[in-house]
């Protein structure tokens, strides 16, 4: 599958660090307004910290949620657990996307967040659609949301000091700062991410963290032929979580597919 630098979230610090982001308000509700009315099987790759697999869950579905990192699972079960469900309503399995086999098929197939663009080669982005596909009833639908590459930010090789954020960690008693640098990679279509986090300890000492990793971008019409050679057909492709069409100017590319 060839070597990529895979996203690797400070777990603890991963959802206090992205609560500031619009999106994570908008995709849940959106995604769960295009489910029918009754109670469905859905599975949802890169689980995480299980922020879109709890509400999920609430709503009456049964949830399984796959993940690659242990730390990550630990934080979702304890989120879980703390609200009340069990495993039959949420399951939570650590598992790579890229070599999944549950044994089992769902009538959704999930991939929230940006997450399908630390997938950064061809062949990663096929095996985790033909794993999704494998998973998918004969009726089944596959979900994708990215976001649609914006070519003014793309075009600068290096950027930094991005989206500035300040955010609490109730586990350390912590307030980080962080922000993000862009680099352009000589590899085509690839970007070199780095999280700065700075904190500071009790008697005004700093401290600096910072997590690498590398993510790709997808055009529109990319992502139309990677899905068709992976035996996926586009029902539906929105620009944004209003419902709009995908148009030159949309943040978002969000698709829902069928089988071909």
């Amino acid at each position: 599958m060839g070597s990529r630098r895979s996203y690797r979230a400070i777990a603890e610090y991963y959802d206090a660090e992205n609560a500031h982001h619009r999106v994570l308000e908008e995709d849940v509700p959106f995604f769960l307004g295009q489910l029918p009315h009754k109670r469905l099987d859905i599975l949802e790759m890169a689980v995480g910290t299980a922020r879109a697999a709890i509400p999920l869950a609430q709503a009456g579905h049964r949830v399984v949620g796959v993940d690659y990192a242990a730390d990550m699972l630990e934080i979702a079960r304890r989120k879980r657990d703390g609200v009340g469900l069990g495993e039959k309503e949420l399951a939570l399995i650590e598992a790579d996307a890229l070599s999944l086999d549950l044994g089992r098929k769902f009538d959704w197939v999930c991939v929230f967040f940006n997450t399908f663009l630390a997938f950064t080669t061809l062949e990663q982005q096929d095996a985790v659609l033909q794993r999704a596909l494998a998973h998918l009833k004969p009726k089944g639908r596959f979900w994708l949301d990215v976001f649609q590459p914006d070519m003014r930010l793309l075009s600068e090789p290096r950027r930094h000091e991005l989206d500035p954020s300040v955010f609490f960690v109730p586990r350390f008693d912590r307030t980080v700062l962080k922000t993000t640098e862009t680099r352009r990679a000589s590899t085509p279509q690839l970007q070199h991410v780095t999280f700065h986090y700075t904190w500071f300890g009790p008697h005004g000492q700093p401290h600096h963290e910072r997590t690498r990793f590398d993510m790709t971008y997808i055009f529109p019409r990319e992502l139309r032929l990677l899905l068709d050679r992976n035996g996926m057909e586009i029902e539906r492709l929105w620009g944004n979580y209003d419902g709009s069409e995908l148009a030159p100017e949309s943040p978002r590319m969000i698709v829902r597919c069928c089988r071909a």
